[in-house]
């Protein structure tokens, strides 16, 4: 039998720790300044990725409606342009995901960026839809390359107690971008014409992932890729520098799971969870994100071209706190709790959303209650997408599979709930249209009340070693 599976040279974590564990010293590490660098490296690219499911929406405002603009979209043109990101996010995850598995994160951090930026700077110079429609699958390759690296690097550098806290830090990105996509909407649409105006709002989102390619660049390859792949221990004691650590005895080591055919045939059914839900997850999120102007105006009408602005995004400001009440809980209360109180939460109240509406049709004419009290109800649904799967999802995929797959189980999660994303903003306007609101949200409850079944076959993974929660064992080589 091949020497990987010689029980007296694998160390399993969590029961022989104190006898070897090469990553105990970072797992200790108090959180530190090093922790605060990586946050901000990683953390730009979901601002963009938030500030981007947002302005689009303001975008497709402009550009479907009676405005001064150099071209205009029919409704399936408006469709495509609000999925052509999301879809292009599942080659980035996909592609993005397996390649920092086999070449490393470092090798391929920072290009995803600049590929992000490139596609933000082309579509605010689209002169047609299709140009518009190409500069946007470049700039979802981009985004949907983020995922699994950024992520990735911030569990791998983190220390067990905080990773949590870290890894949402990183998404909660996510929050200020919705809501510096609010007021850059609205300030744009106040202050330019609506021909400048939106490209102005697209320019915008290259801003943030130019900041950050160089520290990306920099930044050196996380040390558990270092010494279980790539065998490099000189390059794991560089990483751990980045953190404080200085460890002159680092011993050579790999990791148990070598094959792809081991990893599926060992971690499937983690997999499958961890997709799913995400899948869930984001038919809720982006539906109702992307679409946010025209289904608020179905609870509250606007007419002025700020106030629609506005309104539709004060969903996001209310989610902004979930992201941070998040942040603080994950790592008492856990993933799993988080996640399956999120999904219950967004079940809730869109169903009682939905059976307060008074309907003629497919439209909404009136509220068996104060239509402010409706209103309020509904966007409380984006404070617990936040503190609950939104944040979840994408943290529990970083930390569960082994280190030479990683960022592939994590690309192939991700990937999946951009396919739940891709088929709801596809289909949200013509069920707005067909079926009607009232509709629309007691199948996102439906949805969601499935969410949360699938999240109790979730391992919590907090508080432990990243060896512990992706149940990895690990080959010391003896001196």
């Amino acid at each position: 039998m091949h020497m990987i599976y010689m029980i007296s040279n694998v160390l399993t974590f969590g029961e022989k720790m104190e006898k070897g564990n090469p990553f105990e010293d970072i797992d200790s590490q108090k959180l530190n300044f090093g922790h605060i660098k990586i946050w901000f490296t990683s953390g730009m690219g979901f601002f963009t990725d938030a500030y981007d499911l947002f302005i689009i929406g303001i975008v497709l405002i402009l550009l479907t409606g009676h405005y001064n603009t150099a071209f205009h979209l029919n409704t399936v043109q408006s469709a495509l342009i609000g999925t052509s990101a999301i879809a292009a996010a599942i080659v980035g995850q996909l592609m993005f995901g397996r390649i920092a598995d086999i070449y490393g994160r470092k090798r391929v951090y920072g290009i995803e960026a600049s590929i992000l930026a490139i596609g933000a700077l082309l579509s605010a110079f689209s002169m047609n839809f299709w140009f518009l429609f190409i500069s946007r699958f470049l700039l979802g390759i981009g985004i949907g390359g983020d995922y699994p690296v950024s992520a990735t690097i911030m569990s791998e550098y983190s220390n067990k107690n905080d990773r949590g806290k870290l890894i949402g830090f990183v998404f909660a990105n996510q929050g200020i971008g919705s809501v510096v996509a609010v007021a850059v909407g609205v300030i744009s649409v106040v202050a330019f014409s609506p021909d400048f105006a939106w490209r102005f709002m697209l320019a915008f989102g290259a801003i943030p992932a130019l900041a950050v390619i160089y520290l990306r660049r920099k930044l050196p390859e996380t040390p558990r890729y270092s010494l279980l792949v790539s065998q490099d221990v000189e390059t794991a004691k560089n990483a751990k520098k980045v953190l404080g650590v200085d460890n002159k005895d680092l011993p050579k080591a790999t990791t148990q799971v070598s094959k792809f055919s081991i990893f599926i045939k060992s971690y499937w059914k983690t997999l499958l969870v961890t997709a799913s839900t995400w899948f869930f997850l984001d038919i809720a999120y982006y539906g109702t994100g992307i679409y946010s102007s025209p289904i608020v105006s179905n609870i509250i009408p606007a007419t002025s071209l700020p106030m629609k602005v506005l309104i539709a995004g004060l969903p996001f400001m209310v989610g902004f706190f979930g992201y941070f009440t998040a942040v603080g809980l994950l790592d008492k209360l856990g993933r799993k709790v988080i996640q399956v109180q999120g999904f219950i939460m967004m079940a809730l109240l869109y169903i009682v959303v939905s059976s307060v509406m008074i309907v003629h049709g497919s439209k909404v004419v009136g509220f068996t209650i104060p239509v402010d009290i409706a209103f309020i109800l509904y966007a409380l649904s984006f404070f617990f997408i936040d503190f609950g799967p939104n944040e979840t999802t994408f943290i529990i995929p970083a930390e569960v599979f082994p280190v030479k797959y990683r960022t592939t189980g994590h690309g192939i999660s991700a990937a999946a709930g951009k396919v739940g994303a891709a088929i709801s903003t596809l289909l949200m306007p013509v069920l707005l249209v067909s079926i009607g609101l009232k509709e629309v949200l007691l199948i996102l409850g439906g949805i969601s009340i499935v969410g949360g079944l699938v999240s109790l076959a979730i391992k919590e993974p907090a508080n432990k070693s990243l060896e512990e929660a992706s149940n990895e064992k690990i080959v010391v080589q003896p001196d």
